[in-house]
């Protein structure tokens, strides 16, 4: 399930959607080392002992969401059963809020206003006591900013899409009990993130950015020309050059150098 720079789209046919409050971030870092994805499970097998648990994928990109389906959604063997998909923010939370899924599997770049917004709309549905919907972060990114802002949000983990299916049913039963699950070397950003009750909760200069930008921001920084961009993002290149002049207008910067020393300290590269 491995991606060359986020482009492998993967997709699943079933629910289709085109045609309580969050978790205490603290309580998900204190578990977040020992949840971590890519353990074994328990017989070292893939399979689920009888188990069920009801999915919902939220992925803007179709072939994504097929390969998924394809890789965890054969319910007999994997105990997965897909019921919905949805492919941006308004998308997710009709969605979820019709079925009422025990995990969610969640792309953090939506269109809509991406994963955090999806998380903030479901609040309600997380805090339901007797019938929660938990949330498992899937993205490309391993951006610590990404990370954190989703963990802040609720969601209950957070793994990259270089997991194999295995590992990611796995992670889907972790979740479905409550546990915190990471890719093994984010676990480290919730941990250093929530270490200090005094941590400060944003960066005021990456929140003048919009979703967009960010994006374009991250991808300047990874060493990518306009054109690369603009493929990567199914923009245009004219598009691509508003973007980064926007980001250099609202950061004060002067150039694409300056942008990635100032992504860089942030870690968002």
């Amino acid at each position: 399930m491995s991606e060359a720079h986020g482009e492998n789209r993967q997709t699943g046919p079933t629910g289709s959607a085109e045609s309580g409050g969050p978790t205490a971030p603290a309580e998900a870092a204190a578990s977040a080392e020992a949840g971590q994805a890519g353990e074994p499970a328990a017989d070292g097998s893939g399979d689920a002992g009888g188990r069920r648990v009801r999915v919902v994928l939220v992925d803007d990109h179709r072939m994504f969401r097929t390969g998924v389906q394809a890789e965890i959604g054969q319910t007999e063997r994997t105990g997965v059963e897909v019921i919905g998909e949805a492919a941006d923010v308004d998308q997710a939370v009709t969605v979820i809020t019709a079925t009422r899924p025990e995990v969610v599997l969640l792309d953090v770049h939506l269109p809509g206003g991406g994963g955090v917004e999806v998380l903030r709309r479901c609040a309600p549905l997380m805090a339901d006591a007797t019938q929660p919907v938990r949330f498992l972060a899937l993205s490309v990114s391993d951006a610590a900013e990404d990370v954190i802002g989703v963990i802040r949000g609720g969601a209950r983990g957070y793994v990259t899409k270089t997991i194999t299916g295995k590992d990611l049913v796995d992670s889907v039963f972790r979740v479905q009990d409550g546990d915190a699950v990471f890719s093994p070397r984010l676990a480290g950003f919730v941990l250093d993130a929530f270490a200090s009750t005094d941590a400060p909760p944003v960066d005021e200069d990456l929140d003048r950015l919009t979703q967009r930008e960010r994006e374009v921001l991250r991808l300047i920084a990874r060493g990518y020309a306009y054109k690369e961009i603009a493929k990567q993002l199914f923009i245009s290149v004219k598009t691509v050059e508003s973007h980064v002049s926007a980001v250099l207008r609202k950061l004060q910067l002067s150039n694409r150098h300056e942008l990635t020393r100032w992504a860089t300290a942030r870690r968002l590269v």
